[in-house]
């Protein structure tokens, strides 16, 4: 069903009131207003303007080299096609880490510049004072847990998380902490589904799944990969809904030819 025209309907609140009620909440990427208009007429729950773009939209390896200023030029593209569905920002890696102050005042220019909603932070005790500050500045604020890949260095891979009892631990008290200091929802991304089921029933805000098992309040892909458009990423959490990628390229050669052989355009075609 449609909902163009209607005002956005999704907020904070209603999303803790479908976990409540044990209703799931959906979540795709979008960082540009066509993609936005079209998740949103197909009534997704949650938008997220994620640093992915620097992956699917820009070609980078990692997330860490797209800036704030990009970020928040894609969350308008966002914001101008979403009227339904909560628009989520992610904070782009070295605009929060280790200084409170610049957390906030990244926090606010997207709020300001983008109208998002809401904004999102990877990390637990080692960013909670950034999360604070943001709260008190009355900016909703979404956590992250288990693989973050603007981590990525310090990882050294992008395989599952919290797979050891130690690790497990933090995350669960990690999960908590974000709680306490009034964060609206978690994503906990590709970590052992038992784990990720026992942090949606300990704590009374939504968590939001990626590569996280079934147990949890929502799911949350990114569109270009489960449209298969980006057809070289295939991890096991990945669905893919349709294979864009394919049909894109077979249409792109089709014009070529039509133009090439004198076929487009036809009369009818002509002014």
């Amino acid at each position: 069903m449609s909902t163009e025209g209607t005002v956005r309907a999704v907020t904070t609140l209603r999303l803790q009131e479908m976990k409540r009620r044990g209703e799931k909440i959906a979540m795709l990427t979008a960082y540009d207003y066509s993609m936005a208009k079209i998740l949103d007429g197909a009534g997704i729950d949650v938008i997220l303007v994620g640093d992915s773009a620097a992956n699917v939209m820009a070609g980078y390896e990692t997330t860490l080299p797209i800036t704030l200023d990009q970020m928040i030029y894609h969350a308008q593209s966002v914001t101008r096609g979403a009227k339904r569905a909560l628009v989520v920002v992610d904070l782009p890696f070295g605009t929060y880490q280790g200084n409170s102050k610049q957390a906030l005042d990244s926090a606010i220019r997207i709020m300001k510049e983008s109208q998002a909603d809401a904004i999102k932070l990877e990390g637990g005790e080692e960013i909670l004072e950034s999360v604070q500050r943001i709260l008190c500045a009355g900016i909703p604020v979404m956590g992250h847990l288990g693989l973050t890949p603007q981590s990525i260095h310090k990882f050294g891979t992008y395989t599952v998380r919290a797979k050891e009892e130690a690790e497990a631990a933090k995350l669960i008290h990690d999960a908590h902490l974000l709680e306490e200091a009034g964060c609206f929802a978690l994503v906990i991304e590709k970590v052992p589904a038992a784990l990720a089921a026992r942090v949606a029933s300990e704590v009374n805000i939504p968590i939001i799944g990626i590569g996280a098992g079934s147990g949890v309040d929502g799911q949350v892909l990114v569109s270009y990969d489960m449209l298969g458009i980006t057809g070289d990423f295939s991890p096991r959490f990945l669905r893919r809904y349709a294979e864009l990628g394919n049909e894109m390229r077979n249409a792109f050669s089709h014009y070529i030819e039509d133009v090439k052989s004198q076929h487009f355009p036809n009369e009818k075609e002509e002014y």
